[in-house]
């Protein structure tokens, strides 16, 4: 049986993996130290994992927990651009120093493949329509330069170690367990649990700006394929589905969907957000088997759902 050992395991995309990795019956590892993670996101599944609070930053931890482990799914992060502007040096020892700290205990522990989460902030605002792996990064904030260059670490520890580092760019996930509290929540979140209390939610510029909006468990497929692919060490994917979302036409769609007709109020564009994100997704179509099974609009169902199961808070 295979053993898997996620960080950040009690976060929105970790806790995900967790539970869809024991519904598969492997065997299950979380390291997480509980600065944004949450307990009660690992709700039913408690009793058949192993959940060590620890940080990826604590090398001889790493040294002694990867002692047996076969495939590390790495989500610890503090990812948030406007985070990254406000705390630059917290969010690059959390994102960049923690996750070459992962890599090298992966080298000292012989772990074979470490798949890991990287960003579609990488791209910046490219000039291309449709972000391939192949662009140049020109990352726009401090999240993006540290994402974009874990992934530089990431090749060097493949080519000169042998560790077998797989990189999914993420472009915007969304769905259950997802944080809509915090100041830095994501956007489907925080017009969800907004427009569910009948409240008006906030956009930041013209409303213009678009995202290939992800449902988690099309990330938790590509995981999955990306675990056991051959020959794709060293190498990034875009994880997305390949269609575009304005946040006006995501207003649009959720007020469709709840019955209501809530107008969005706006604010100045942020900082360091990028105006149009689109994932092509064909190199991981190839390389890994990955295709989307979920649309942007079922997602948005389940994931209205869920918020209205959970006191439109995520929290319970």
């Amino acid at each position: 049986m295979t053993h898997y050992l996620i960080t950040g395991g009690a976060g929105f995309i970790g806790s995900n993996l967790v539970h869809a990795l024991v519904d598969r019956g492997f065997r299950v590892t979380v390291l997480d130290n509980m600065s944004t993670g949450r307990l009660a996101n690992l709700d039913g599944v408690r009793s058949r994992i192993k959940l060590i609070e620890g940080s990826i930053n604590d090398l001889g931890l790493l040294k002694e927990i990867l002692k047996d482990v076969d495939v590390v799914l790495h989500q610890a992060a503090l990812p948030s651009v406007p985070k990254s502007l406000e705390r630059p040096l917290d969010t690059h020892h959390e994102n960049m120093t923690g996750t070459l700290t992962l890599f090298e205990g992966c080298r000292l522990a012989g772990v074979k493949r470490v798949v890991y989460a990287s960003s579609s902030s990488a791209y910046g605002d490219h000039d291309a329509q449709v972000k391939v792996e192949s662009l140049e990064g020109r990352p726009k904030s401090p999240y993006a330069v540290q994402k974009f260059g874990t992934e530089l670490y990431a090749r060097v520890y493949h080519e000169l170690f042998q560790v077998e580092t797989v990189g999914l760019r993420y472009f915007n996930v969304f769905g259950p367990r997802q944080d809509p509290q915090s100041q830095y929540a994501a956007v489907v979140p925080a017009f969800v649990t907004k427009m569910l209390a009948g409240e008006s939610p906030t956009i930041y510029g013209t409303g213009e700006q678009s995202r290939d909006f992800t449902y988690i468990d099309n990330v938790i497929e590509a995981n999955l394929k990306a675990s056991s692919a051959p020959d794709v060490g060293g190498q990034v994917f875009n994880v997305g589905c390949g269609s575009s979302t304005s946040l006006l036409g995501l207003i649009t769609y959720l007020n469709q969907s709840l019955g209501k007709s809530i107008t969005p109020s706006f604010d100045p564009p942020r900082q360091g957000d990028v105006l149009h994100s689109l994932a092509g997704i064909d190199k991981a179509r190839e390389h890994l088997g990955y295709e989307p099974s979920i649309t942007v609009q079922e997602g948005l169902l389940k994931t209205i759902e869920w918020y209205r199961l959970n006191d439109k808070t995520g929290t319970s």
